[in-house]
């Protein structure tokens, strides 16, 4: 857990995933913390730098005296980012978050990879019940409304769940009255229509099919204002749609942020087999084997190559090594030469054929060796 001091207030955020990974900054709805994301993050951080934070006066984070804006809560994230040090990041944020994301990729483009906008909407209704809401709170707490709130976050099959109603519950109760009515006063000062058409980062807009805050068609007037973006309506979710139907969520940020499974894995098959291998395969593809294909593209390539965990020279090392173990020499020709693609100098593969002649034998190695001279010539003689 981290803590970061800016304009009156401590704001506490986590940082999850590989450390060289691309950033991504998740920003909650009104009301809970950082627990929203949980399941989400389990997936995300697989691939990202998982960046996750409170907003003023919520969860771990302290209070300022409100009323807040949208602008000061935007810069409160931003804060966040560049106390990890992170110049650009893609973003994703629910109700609330939403906002503060667009905000960011409307007023700072240069600091936006993607964006993905959840729930959220350029305005949230009149000002007046956020500005009583705000007064309800600074009286009787934000537990005062857990009842109402329970009954717009989820669908019915979700009241119903008493474990969902526990978790949102100990979020709840963990927000500052005053932060949480401060943020009900930036939401009613909320105007983002004129701010749209500045968003240039490749944008998702989620919606939840049941929500009676952000419905389908208010989602798709958002949609609407923001250039080339894209509109995703889950089933069965209603406002804290990545509470509700969690995989189906994480997997249509994933798509987003990195495009989906068989996109990825034709873009790092190409990479390091190149395009006259790919076509060439596709060319020959027969319908008994065209599934086969498929399947090779979306989870060795798409699925495990294009994770963040190991680098593709790595990759490609190890790749070399198990083919030289397994006596696939047919296959090791093609990777030692998407080795060299990949960065990997022919005296490193010298020692990586090395390493394999000790740990899968002499004459494995050599007959890689074999294969290396027929792919470099006299270089691995």
């Amino acid at each position: 857990m981290g803590v970061v001091e800016h304009e009156g207030a401590r704001l506490a955020y986590r940082v999850e995933g590989p450390e060289h990974a691309p950033a991504l900054l998740l920003a909650n709805s009104l009301g809970t913390t950082t627990a929203m994301w949980d399941e989400q993050a389990a997936v995300l951080s697989q691939r990202f730098t998982v960046v996750r934070y409170d907003h003023r006066g919520h969860g771990d984070s302290t209070a300022s005296p409100g009323p807040y804006s949208i602008e000061l809560l935007a810069r409160d994230a931003l804060a966040v980012l560049d106390d990890i040090g992170f110049e650009t990041a893609s973003l994703c944020g629910l109700s609330i978050g939403g906002s503060v994301v667009t905000w960011i990729a409307a007023h700072m483009p240069k600091r936006v990879e993607r964006l993905v906008v959840c729930c959220s909407a350029r305005r949230f209704g009149p000002p007046e019940p956020w500005h009583e809401r705000a007064a309800l709170v600074r009286s009787e707490g934000p537990g005062a409304l857990l009842g109402t709130l329970v009954g717009r976050w989820f669908t019915p099959a979700g009241q119903r769940d008493d474990a969902l109603r526990a978790r949102v519950a100990t979020m709840l109760a963990s927000v500052d009255a005053e932060g949480y009515a401060g943020c009900c006063e930036a939401i009613a000062g909320l105007e983002l229509s004129a701010e749209l058409e500045a968003v240039a980062a490749p944008t998702l807009v989620v919606a939840g099919a049941l929500d009676p805050v952000v419905t389908p068609e208010v989602a798709l007037d958002l949609a609407g204002g923001i250039a080339g973006s894209s509109l995703l309506v889950l089933p069965a979710a209603s406002h804290l749609a990545n509470l509700e139907q969690p995989a189906r969520f994480a997997e249509a940020v994933l798509d987003h942020l990195c495009g989906p499974p068989a996109t990825r894995g034709d873009t790092a098959r190409r990479r390091v087999l190149g395009d006259a291998h790919v076509e060439r395969a596709r060319a020959n593809a027969t319908p008994e084997t065209a599934q086969f294909q498929d399947l090779v593209g979306r989870v060795a390539w798409g699925e495990i190559w294009t994770r963040p965990g190991l680098d593709q020279r790595t990759r490609s090392c190890i790749t070399v090594a198990m083919l030289v173990a397994l006596g696939r020499f047919d296959e090791l020709e093609m990777h030692l030469r998407g080795a060299e693609r990949n960065g990997v100098s022919r005296s490193e593969l010298t020692e990586v054929l090395m390493q394999s002649a000790i740990y899968c034998g002499f004459p494995a190695a050599n007959s890689a060796f074999a294969v290396a001279r027929r792919v470099f010539g006299d270089d691995h003689g």
